[in-house]
């Protein structure tokens, strides 16, 4: 097993960035992301530029290999492969996983697609559609998604008793909250602002990090 497949297989920490600007320190913020634990960074902004996100994602990808960590990107399978990323993520208004596949296969590239899901049959859908991988949320309330209602930590409950596919549960989480979905079942949890809104970022992924080992060891 390579150890992309080892570190795919036994991701804890994904961290989410929601760069709305030509920031200058995004590769600094996500070096101390990675430094303090996350296995994984996507790439996500909605208001950047290609050219930016492809400056941006090309630092973020000799970090990842820097740190032997992983690399995903959100919505854009065409950034995916152009950046040689690792992974790409999609929501439920983007292409179906097999159209993304078949892009990155005729590009030579083997990437592992994740799929967004807001309820227990988007799940079952997304895991039948060949999901890698899903993102159950949003858990608690954010603005990240402010058109979202928030899905509650019951669900998380459902998806670990029906899927079998691994899910990375997202959505408000932070080192408040975090214990709720911890007990709820989840053991990969996701965060946006948790980390990269945080005045210590390697501090904040530390201590997320500490959190989920300290709780899924037991």
């Amino acid at each position: 097993m390579t150890w992309k497949k080892e570190a795919f297989k036994n991701f804890k920490l994904y961290a989410v960035t929601n760069i709305t600007g030509p920031e200058t320190s995004v590769a600094r913020k996500v070096q101390r992301a990675y430094l303090g634990g996350a296995d994984i960074v996507q790439l996500r902004s909605k208001n950047v530029s290609d050219r930016s996100l492809l400056k941006i994602g090309a630092f973020i990808r000799e970090i990842a290999d820097g740190y032997g960590r992983l690399f995903f990107v959100n919505d854009r399978p065409d950034l995916a492969i152009a950046l040689k990323a690792d992974g790409l993520h999609l929501g439920q208004d983007d292409m179906p996983i097999a159209v993304a596949r078949r892009l990155c296969r005729l590009a030579g590239r083997r990437l592992w697609i994740g799929k967004s899901t807001h309820s227990l049959a988007q799940a079952l859908a997304a895991e039948k559609e060949g999901a890698d991988y899903i993102g159950v949320g949003p858990i608690f309330g954010t603005p990240t998604k402010p058109d979202y209602k928030p899905v509650g930590v019951e669900l998380i409950r459902q998806v670990k008793c029906k899927i079998k596919i691994p899910f990375v549960v997202i959505g408000g989480i932070d080192e408040t909250n975090i214990h709720n979905v911890l007990e709820a079942g989840a053991t990969r949890i996701a965060v946006v602002r948790a980390i990269f809104q945080a005045r210590d970022i390697y501090a904040a992924a530390k201590k997320l990090r500490r959190q989920i080992e300290d709780y899924t060891s037991r």
